[in-house]
């Protein structure tokens, strides 16, 4: 799925539920200069906007995720998971220098999000924190990570797993200034 058919596929549900554009930044918590970006330009919303903006009208996040609907299982191999949707937050605002990779989005009706995720290296110390409905969980493949969570910081190393509600403010990112790879599933609550 191309990124720009996100945006249009959160634009044509807003308009069919006849939703204004300032109304829908509002229930998300979005600037509606964020939201016009996304809807009209293109710009790939962050995993924690796109669950908002999902929970603002109700419906799974995978909504707007799916590029077609299977009812059976899913299957990504190896060598195909790269062609999948990649969404980065490489926002200079949130400081957040992630990539995520679908693995289910050919999935119906689906309540979980399972994600490869690339977390480039980043020096930086005060985190934004983000929360949502829902719960994450984490396995580090590659690198180590840092998770901020709410006042506590826990440090994940190859191997390691985090199963955390998503309501309480967090913030994942990679740790000793080097880079990490994460698998993440992430369930939110229609």
């Amino acid at each position: 799925m191309s990124h720009k058919k996100i945006g249009k596929k959160i634009k044509e549900f807003r308009e069919f539920r006849k939703i204004e554009r300032a109304d829908l930044a509002l229930q998300a918590n979005l600037d509606i200069e964020q939201l016009e970006q996304i809807e009209e330009k293109g710009t790939v919303p962050s995993l924690g906007h796109l669950i908002k903006i999902s929970r603002a009208f109700g419906v799974r996040i995978g909504t707007f995720l799916d590029d077609q609907e299977k009812i059976g299982p899913v299957v990504v191999k190896a060598e195909d998971k790269t062609l999948s949707s990649s969404f980065s937050t490489k926002d200079d605002s949130t400081r957040e220098h992630l990539n995520f990779f679908s693995l289910a989005q050919a999935k119906a009706g689906r309540h979980m999000e399972p994600f490869f995720i690339d977390i480039a290296a980043s020096s930086e110390s005060d985190y934004k924190l983000s929360s949502h409905e829902g719960e994450e969980f984490i396995y580090v493949l590659e690198g180590a990570v840092e998770i901020n969570y709410g006042k506590d910081i826990y440090q994940l190393e190859k191997g390691d797993t985090i199963y955390l509600d998503s309501v309480v403010a967090h913030n994942v990112h990679a740790a000793a200034n080097q880079s990490a790879k994460i698998l993440a599933v992430v369930y939110t609550p229609v």
